[in-house]
């Protein structure tokens, strides 16, 4: 069997692509700055609406076609820096047309190389990978999950919790853990005695047997750091994400020597597997953020590095298909630990209006892989082709 094409289609969805504005944080020893929804896109009046009607919003799913008949296919970067072009489809097809889609290896080496003379991060790199496993799992007529060798049946999932006041969020926690959810993570961005106080009331709230985890997105000093994790130690959390700016590498490293909670970094360099290895042997971060939009065979390599290191990797979201790419890898994963699931599913939902008919939803606070050949996608295909603007 050879790769015969790869293309990318574009699909388009009623709703638009979400701008953002920073707005400076208070009560911070440095600049600190909070991502916010737009509330206006600037350079238009405000009679032609909000932020979030600047351009249409798309979702990019590329297909790898081969000669045999059998085509891999999954979700692409559609937005930021690694958004897929034309013109990176055109260099991959010069790279793997006539190639063996089963020599996923030796096709990762080649196009980890030829990154080299791309000089960013390859939109294209992790879905094409990813295409290979549903190549290989469809021809062999088994899922993904058996081909790389199950680990469990199912995965325990995690809910992000939000609100505007410690109410709301105790709300949301609540309303989570009754739905079933054993874990809980947030993303408040307050001062760090303000974040304490929050933090020591979800514990409250959600009791002793539900894990909890702590994500302020990057907003502390190294000495609030420091503050907020013995906090957290006290409370017993399960991990500290993204403390500190990631390219901080020293300040993560003394703060992984002062802290005994673990610290989990490297979500802002996942795309970069080399980078990742380098700062959990350094000793920047306890745990690996880990998203096989990287490809699983990059996904793979961090958490066997992980393992031989006594340590877990932790996937970030969906990884791709709207879940059920990290639904299969985390069934076959030992070394981690959730699922990371949205508030109100809106993932799934995006999923479902480009005519993806199965995309995972947790049960009980649990989610399985569908055993299906490949990755298991069920398409409703005059759907797709309709909400298709562009190929190429």
């Amino acid at each position: 069997m050879k790769i015969t094409r790869v293309q990318v289609n574009v699909l388009e969805l009623p709703s638009s692509r979400r701008l953002f504005d920073l707005v400076r944080l208070e009560g911070m020893r440095r600049d600190r700055w909070l991502h916010a929804a737009a509330t206006r896109a600037r350079g238009r009046p405000p009679s032609q609406g909000s932020g979030d009607d600047a351009s249409p919003a798309h979702v990019f799913v590329m297909d790898v076609d081969t000669d045999g008949g059998v085509r891999g296919r999954c979700t692409a970067e559609s937005d930021g820096p690694a958004r897929v072009n034309r013109e990176d489809i055109e260099q991959l097809n010069q790279l793997v047309i006539g190639e063996d889609p089963f020599a996923r290896e030796m096709l990762y080496q080649k196009l980890h190389t030829g990154t080299r003379w791309v000089y960013r991060a390859p939109g294209w790199f992790g879905a094409f990978d990813n295409c290979l496993w549903d190549i290989a799992g469809k021809a062999a007529g088994m899922p993904v999950y058996r081909l790389i060798g199950r680990a469990r049946n199912q995965v325990p999932s995690y809910l992000n919790i939000r609100g505007l006041t410690v109410e709301e969020a105790i709300e949301d926690a609540r309303r989570a853990i009754a739905e079933g959810f054993p874990a809980l993570k947030d993303h408040f961005y307050h001062p760090p005695d303000e974040n304490i106080r929050w933090l020591t009331a979800i514990r409250k709230a959600a009791g002793p047997g539900i894990d909890l985890m702590h994500d302020p997105v990057a907003i502390y000093s190294y000495e609030q750091a420091v503050k907020v994790g013995r906090a957290l130690e006290e409370l017993e959390y399960r991990w500290f994400e993204e403390p500190l700016p990631e390219r901080f590498h020293n300040r993560l490293r003394q703060l992984c020597d002062t802290l005994d909670i673990p610290v989990l970094a490297t979500e802002t360099m996942m795309n970069d597997v080399d980078l990742c290895a380098q700062w959990l042997i350094s000793g920047a971060t306890d745990l690996i953020r880990v998203n096989a939009r990287g490809g699983t065979t990059a996904a793979l390599k961090l958490a066997h590095l992980a393992e031989l290191h006594g340590t877990n990797v932790e996937l970030n979201g969906p990884g791709g298909l709207f879940g059920l790419v990290h639904a299969h890898l985390l069934c076959c994963i030992s070394n981690t630990s959730y699922y990371e699931y949205f508030p109100g599913g809106w993932l799934d939902e995006v999923g479902r209006e480009v005519g993806m008919l199965n995309p995972p939803v947790p049960a009980g606070g649990f989610l399985a892989p569908p055993d299906l050949p490949g990755w298991g996608a069920r398409w409703d295909e005059d759907l797709f082709r309709k909400k298709t603007v562009e190929v190429f």
